[in-house]
């Protein structure tokens, strides 16, 4: 029969007192009588007539003290199961309800908690099992939310696909080159969203190969603006770069630090209908910043902590209806972090946005 936890320590605090007990006794035994006689001898020096009595005090000695000693045994055992059960349901109580919580946890009631011990140490385990559970129903949300965003964004065209070659199946309509064409940037469109889900399942899984590297800026900063040139309309914004010369090298994966860079700067052309875009860069002790800046729509203080959500878009992207998957600035985020970077976001509404992030110099 395997006995718990509570049970252990019942019947370690008992044994504990009473060997205490067990101890006091046996000292007691062993020290009262020769104390007590000896008592009697020094009466008998000062004259007082007890050796007639001698035995019979030493005999009603020793029953008051054999009494005295079976009452203190039993009320002090007494006492002691009950101060052990006490102790024992006190300590093993909160871990009851840390199983008991555990278990609701694995039927899917993320919401429940483990109330707040007396003990310090019991304490400090239920805030971290609070912790994790709190952590543990977010990581749940995030999934919930996932998966509805997901549909979302693969009904739509999805849905298009679908009409129009049932239009084609059915001979309702013939397939033009306009069809065709809207066919393709659809299936494209789920492609790019395909790309870029396994892209951040990857990063966010640790998975992405990275080869670090010193990367010199300036050169990739011109190789960047040039391939973004074309996207800018003629009275779009102004693209420009800027930063030393002989600034320091970052140590980065060449292809992940441009596919950040590329995220950020395709994100602030589609909000940036006029005014510039600047890429900079520079440094803060064993760090390289590196940032792009518009002056674009900009974000509303309640969007910016949002902004490196899967699937996240801001309003103004909403009531602009841009094509974009939602996923590029959060795979920036992993990438930079992947890097041992931390990259963080700053924007007023109406008046452009601020996204920089920094890297370790090489």
């Amino acid at each position: 029969m395997r006995v718990g936890l509570q049970g252990r320590l019942f019947f370690s605090h008992l044994v504990v007192m009473l060997v205490g007990l067990s101890s006091f006794i046996v000292i007691s035994r062993a020290t009262s009588h020769h104390l007590f006689t000896g008592h009697l001898d020094e009466m008998a020096h000062m004259g007082r007539a007890i050796d007639e009595i001698r035995e019979e005090l030493v005999d009603g000695f020793e029953t008051a003290w054999n009494g005295s000693t079976t009452w203190s045994l039993i009320i002090g055992g007494l006492t002691a199961a009950g101060l052990s059960y006490w102790v024992a349901h006190r300590i093993t109580h909160p871990l009851a309800q840390m199983e008991r919580t555990a278990r609701l946890f694995a039927a899917g009631q993320l919401s429940e908690r483990v109330p707040t011990s007396d003990i310090p140490e019991l304490a400090r385990l239920s805030a971290s099992f609070n912790r994790m559970a709190l952590s543990l129903q977010d990581v749940e949300q995030q999934r919930r939310e996932l998966i509805g965003d997901l549909t979302h964004e693969l009904r739509t065209p999805l849905t298009i696909v679908r009409g129009y070659l049932e239009e084609v199946a059915e001979q309702r309509q013939a397939i033009t080159s306009e069809t065709a064409h809207l066919l393709v940037r659809e299936t494209r469109r789920l492609e790019r969203l395909v790309n870029d889900l396994q892209e951040l399942s990857r990063a966010e899984a640790g998975q992405l190969p990275l080869t670090l590297q010193p990367i010199a800026l300036p050169p990739l900063f011109e190789k960047l603006l040039l391939r973004f040139e074309t996207q800018v309309v003629e009275d779009g914004p102004h693209l420009g770069w800027r930063c030393d010369e002989e600034i320091a090298k970052v140590l980065a994966d060449p292809d992940r630090l441009e596919q950040i860079l590329v995220n950020l700067l395709g994100n602030a052309i589609k909000h940036t209908h006029h005014g510039h875009i600047t890429l900079s860069a520079w440094e803060a002790g064993a760090q390289v910043w590196i940032a792009v800046t518009d002056t674009g729509v900009g974000l509303a203080p309640a969007e910016l902590p949002h902004v490196f959500e899967r699937f996240w878009r801001s309003s103004q992207a909403v009531a602009q209806a841009h094509t974009g998957t939602g996923i590029g600035l959060a795979i920036a985020k992993r990438l930079v972090e992947l890097q041992g970077g931390n990259i963080v976001a700053e924007s007023t509404l109406g008046q452009g946005s601020t996204f920089r992030f920094w890297l370790p110099k090489a």
